[in-house]
């Protein structure tokens, strides 16, 4: 990977007159610590190159937010980003405003990721993205409050969670009044699709949309783990949860307040920062399961290039500069899932962040939205989907079954596809 890495950097050098005096402009998520390490690699870009200024945008947390912001750009063809991050939820519906990667060298770097990611983002043999980071729910737990209270590990169920969680919340709530049995992203946004994905999925409730274009969320699985799900909120976990993004969900368990959370790996080396009220007292585990298997929803985040920007040819080598080995290597140092395959075996980084060696299966198996199946109208699907799952825990519905036989309705109105009702 260096030695490719060298010879594109050696072209680049041979042809620095023509990066002369150039701007790129990336766009970039500033969740935990993202933006802060895409300005560092940002920054060594820019010393390797002076002639070539590389400046980081911060854009929304919320991705729906962030697609918001995008598509201002694209319906009004601006060259103001060159390079953008996107969802790995968004290559089949964005395709058309990121030129092919393929004509820009792309080839040297395709085989170090992950094939299956390389897959998502290639849309009718177009590589319209490079893969950056990749993500998997998993399950943060406070591994000396478990201990205290006498339960030998991590939950292998939801029931098993609640059980633990009322446990220890009615020990702990003697001292701190403001600690909770569970956390995670309940808010009416992107977040909240890859937790319900997860826990309906983990109960035999399917994948919202399945690979035959059927619509499968109306079914008694799906209700029954939702209706469990409503009875935490007030109980297990804080009211205020169904407000909560990923960073809400962290900034409370890592001051000590929750002893579970929901969350993606970038916020295992927060959790052990010096200023980090948990450091050294938890673990990471896969997320709980009901009447079927674990359930881990796929995200992640790949670098494209505007097909409007001014110099494409450049802005390729910032996305592939900014993915290569040596910056997925300083990425995955502070939890943020390498998409190259060889840094799994990395001793450094196994070091730094164990359980990215004992929940590699997690990663390389996780659930996929259901994006390409319901492409290029995902964005809706997904929209819908939060907002009834929403109304389902927040206890405005006071049917969960009725409520999903309402939601397959409305994505059949948007997608053409058969809802199938059980």
């Amino acid at each position: 990977m260096k030695k490719v890495l060298l010879t594109v950097l050696l072209v680049a050098l041979l042809s620095v007159a023509l990066f002369a005096e150039k701007t790129i402009t990336v766009a970039a998520g500033a969740v935990g610590i993202e933006l802060e390490l895409a300005r560092q690699a940002a920054a060594e870009f820019e010393a390797l190159f002076p002639g070539v200024k590389v400046n980081v945008l911060d854009t929304p947390d919320m991705v729906q937010d962030r697609l918001g912001l995008y598509l201002q750009f694209f319906e009004a063809q601006s060259d103001r980003v060159d390079v953008y991050q996107v969802d790995v939820i968004w290559p089949g519906d964005l395709a058309q405003h990121f030129v092919d990667l393929y004509e820009y060298g792309a080839n040297d770097y395709v085989p170090n990721h992950f094939p299956a990611i390389v897959e998502n983002n290639t849309v009718d043999g177009r590589l319209v993205a490079i893969p950056w980071f990749t993500d998997a729910g998993v399950l943060y737990y406070r591994q000396d409050l478990l201990e205290k209270y006498g339960f030998d590990g991590p939950p292998e169920t939801w029931d098993e969670l609640e059980e633990m969680a009322h446990v220890v919340m009615a020990g702990e709530k003697k001292n701190n009044p403001d600690f909770w049995g569970f956390v995670f992203q309940g808010n009416a946004y992107e977040g909240l699709t890859c937790d319900a994905l997860e826990w309906i999925a983990s109960n035999n409730g399917g994948t919202i949309v399945n690979r035959d274009q059927e619509i499968t969320i109306a079914n008694q699985n799906a209700a029954e783990i939702l209706e469990q799900v409503a009875g935490w909120i007030g109980d297990i976990c804080p009211e205020g949860v169904l407000a909560m993004d990923e960073e809400g969900a962290r900034k409370v368990w890592q001051a000590g307040n929750a002893l579970f959370m929901r969350n993606w790996p970038y916020a295992y080396a927060l959790g052990n920062a010096d200023d980090s009220a948990i450091k050294g007292k938890f673990d990471v585990a896969v997320l709980p399961h009901g009447k079927g298997e674990s359930a881990a929803t796929l995200g992640g985040w790949q670098l494209a290039v505007s097909k409007y920007s001014k110099d494409p040819a450049l802005a390729a080598q910032v996305a592939f500069f900014m993915a290569n080995y040596d910056h997925q290597k300083a990425r995955a140092m502070e939890s943020y899932n390498p998409t190259i395959k060889t840094l799994y075996q990395d001793p450094e980084v196994l070091e730094a962040v164990p359980f990215f060696g004992s929940l590699y299966d997690v990663f390389t198996n996780a659930v996929a939205r259901p994006s390409t199946a319901s492409a290029p109208n995902y964005n809706e699907v997904s929209t819908l989907f939060f907002k009834a799952v929403h109304q389902i825990i927040s206890g405005q519905s006071n049917d969960a079954l009725a409520t999903l036989e309402e939601l397959a309705l409305d994505i059949a109105a948007v997608t053409g596809f058969e809802p199938v009702f059980e």
